[in-house]
């Protein structure tokens, strides 16, 4: 068993378990066996020395698996820096939408279907109430997540908003009348509601979804909707950012997030696994939870989106056909001084031993298997 109480460690030790599970789809294996393999020599890797005093040392390659804990940094800071040039100097909202408990067993069933339309429908929530109320084209980022503070299910949408937006003829910047506040929550909500429902009612229909084995048939799922309907959804609209930095600073916490990373795991003992948490609750207050490995890894695993599944999606102005003709046009309505942010330079990896020289590959090292993990033949 691995010393170091990380998600890769987890699943070596329980690859097994996870194996023999007829609960695990062959993508969601795909995915655990990546985690496993990864920065270990089932991958290669290369040798690589200082350009100063000679160190040597060689380095595993990484899985680039979207879900592993250890390759989200090197992604997400790649796509943040190509928003770098995308942020407007306008004021930015965070707005989240989410479903009821009711709802989460069509997307535990469905997850591609009722994923898609959440992110369209707080898109075109905020989009729709924007056109309608200030007579604008917002900008919207949209993030899916699916997971609370303890690994449970918990599907919402994390939205960076603009605080202005073009005329509905596209000749005028509009600025957001108020900095402190953007939209009435009550209205983006409803409509969020009505655009989640009335999709779920056309996939059904069109074929694109079946429905779970709870749901027989489409007036269960009618009485489902309608059950929903009465509850808050919980959707909100939070103050604006503080500027551009606080935008990227917001973007790089929250886009290419996993539902743990290797820090909050404080503890593995072969059997059990705990990890921290914070409960909104109690004023974020710090906590602990203790679960079997196999409860740890199933819990996980509900977090394992669809294949090829795009969890960030851009609305309004910010439409992938029109996104850089729009912030260009953009730029010039704000009349703004500040030029778009340069490129940042590729980091240098410096040497961990003298930290003055620069660390540079010699050699290749060919993948080898140092256990046998998640070995099918």
């Amino acid at each position: 068993m691995d010393h170091a109480p990380t998600l890769g460690a987890i699943v070596r030790a329980k690859a097994g378990e996870l194996l023999a599970s007829s609960s695990l789809s062959p993508h969601q294996l795909r995915t655990f066996r990546a985690i496993a393999d990864c920065r270990t020599p089932a991958l290669g890797g290369h040798r690589d020395r200082c350009d100063s005093c000679g160190h040597e040392q060689t380095q595993w390659n990484s899985c680039r698996n979207r879900h592993c804990p250890l390759c989200g940094g090197a992604a997400r800071a790649a796509w943040v820096e190509a928003r770098r040039s995308e942020v407007l100097p306008t004021p930015y909202f965070h707005a989240v939408f989410t479903i009821p408990e009711e709802l989460n067993v069509l997307a535990i069933h469905a997850p591609a279907v009722v994923y898609a339309i959440l992110l369209r429908a707080a898109g075109r929530a905020l989009v729709d109430v924007a056109q309608t109320k200030l007579r604008a084209t917002l900008g919207v980022t949209a993030m899916l997540h699916t997971w609370g503070q303890q690994l449970q299910f918990h599907p919402h949408v994390h939205c960076v908003v603009s605080g202005g937006g073009f005329s509905l003829d596209g000749t005028r910047w509009v600025r957001v009348p108020k900095v402190s506040f953007l939209l009435a929550v009550k209205v983006i909500s409803s409509r969020f509601r009505s655009l989640v429902t009335t999709a779920i009612r056309e996939a059904l229909a069109h074929g694109e979804m079946t429905l779970p084995p709870s749901i027989p048939d489409a007036p269960a799922l009618e009485r489902l909707l309608r059950l929903s309907c009465r509850t808050d959804w919980h959707s909100y609209v939070k103050k604006p950012f503080g500027g551009p930095d606080q935008v990227l600073a917001y973007l790089s916490s929250y886009t290419h997030r996993i539902a743990i990373s290797n820090r909050r795991i404080v503890a593995f003992d072969g059997e059990n696994v705990t990890f921290t948490w914070h409960d909104y609750n109690d004023h974020y207050a710090a906590r602990t939870t203790t679960l079997t490995a196999t409860e740890f890894l199933r819990r996980f695993a509900m977090h394992i989106v669809p294949p090829r599944f795009v969890r960030i999606r851009y609305f309004g102005f910010l439409a992938n056909p029109v996104r850089h003709h729009n912030i260009a046009l953009a730029r010039k309505l704000i009349a703004s001084k500040l030029r778009p942010r340069e490129p940042r330079p590729e980091p240098q990896h410096l040497c961990p031993e003298c930290g003055t020289g620069v660390m540079s590959i010699i050699a290749r090292v060919a993948p080898y298997i140092p256990r046998t993990w998640f070995d099918t033949s």
